[in-house]
């Protein structure tokens, strides 16, 4: 038998193996994050009829003499190149602008995808809404560690808990052109650990016998529930900045909070004294959440407040060529990928989220046409190479007749 023959069989069954692989990338040409992959090709082993000879005395050396035995699969690549996002509106769908890797989970084992089509189970599991597969990041009340990564989750209507006053500003100006006895009243709200509110008033009374030298001051009295509970002064410089600390406590039962009035001016100018902070806050019930390029979750919650709940985590490989896919837009980490690396987006070489998007695979339809031709074309070659060969031998067997 002839060798060319199974050389030429070597190149069919290899650019059938091309074509298999060309027909899975065209096949996934709208598959979520899926990449696409290469095949290559190498010369196989060499049957040598004379060997290389070096030269001696007049006669220069000679080359070896050695007749192929076809081809076979180098490699088969998986191309990790980024691709285009493709807006959803969906905000629990996310995609990575950059290198990296959702960590996925059922339990067992990690699992590693691009696929960022992600929503809430019934239980509030953030999960892969395709195969079930939970969604690892960190909880907001966890150090955000490799070790410490776990599944996400956030159930409908959790609450977020009261917070009791403690401290409490107020700011802008009291006029320094009003006379003596004019007054103004700002009712202000504080929250005990319960979340109750409690309505106290504020009253300034300006009072120039408060500073006998320049005539700068101000009387001002707390009340609640009706009761006078506290009262002092407020002596301002002729710059118009409050003179001495403008700090003081009330403690009331189950009820303690700092007043800071050092960012009260007074300038002759109207009055525009009012509350500008406090950090007291009533119970909440979450509304919504959003989420950001890091891939914190954020609550919003119906007492005007929002808490980070959870973050998603990204890993990624020194050779993420090497990761074993395992189906369903998902890797598996093998011997040559590298040891996993998970932590936060946007640091240590990975990329950001993007959410509302997902990333579209990265399949060129005019590459793989291209390869489908030249791959046609080998194919069709080789059979060529049988069947020339086939004639020859028909040529030997007719020498008998």
């Amino acid at each position: 038998m002839m060798r060319s023959m199974f050389s030429a069989i070597t190149g069919l069954k290899n650019h059938q193996t091309m074509m298999d692989v060309i027909g899975n990338n065209i096949a996934n040409v709208n598959t979520v994050g899926f990449k696409k992959s290469r095949v290559t090709f190498q010369d196989a082993l060499y049957q040598t009829i004379k060997g290389a000879s070096s030269a001696q005395g007049n006669r220069g050396g000679t080359n070896p003499m050695q007749v192929g035995l076809g081809m076979t699969i180098a490699a088969i690549d998986t191309i990790h190149t980024p691709s285009s996002l493709e807006a959803t509106g969906n905000m629990t769908d996310l995609a990575i602008e950059g290198d990296g890797f959702f960590v996925l989970s059922d339990g067992q084992n990690y699992y590693y995808t691009r696929a960022g089509n992600f929503g809430f189970d019934e239980q509030g599991n953030l999960v892969n809404t395709a195969n079930g597969l939970k969604v690892l990041g960190w909880q907001n009340t966890q150090s955000k560690t490799p070790q410490n990564i776990s599944p996400i989750q956030i159930q409908k209507g959790i609450m977020m808990p009261a917070k009791a006053t403690s401290y409490v500003r107020f700011a802008k100006n009291l006029n320094a052109a009003d006379p003596d006895g004019t007054q103004y009243d700002i009712p202000f709200k504080v929250y005990d650990s319960l979340g109750k509110v409690h309505n106290f008033t504020i009253t300034f009374v300006k009072d120039s016998t408060v500073d006998l030298i320049n005539g700068n001051g101000w009387r001002y009295s707390i009340s609640y529930g009706g009761s006078t509970i506290h009262s002092g002064t407020l002596v301002f410089d002729n710059n118009g900045n409050l003179s001495g600390s403008g700090n003081i406590s009330i403690v009331l039962p189950n009820l303690s909070f700092d007043i800071d009035f050092s960012s009260i001016t007074q300038f002759a100018k109207e009055t525009t004294v009012d509350l500008s902070y406090q950090d007291g806050y009533p119970a909440g019930t979450l509304l919504g959440i959003s989420i950001d390029s890091k891939g914190v979750i954020t609550g919003v919650f119906d007492n005007g407040q929002i808490m980070e709940l959870a973050q998603v985590a990204l890993a990624v490989f020194d050779n993420p060529a090497g990761l074993i896919k395992a189906g369903g837009n998902t890797y598996m980490a093998s011997n040559n990928s590298g040891q996993v690396q998970i932590g936060i987006a946007g640091t240590g070489g990975r990329g950001t989220i993007s959410p509302g998007a997902l990333e579209m695979s990265n399949v060129d339809l005019a590459e793989e046409f291209t390869r489908m031709i030249i791959t046609q074309r080998g194919f069709q070659a080789n059979s060529r190479i049988i069947t020339v060969s086939d004639e020859m031998l028909q040529e030997l067997v007719n020498i008998k007749r």
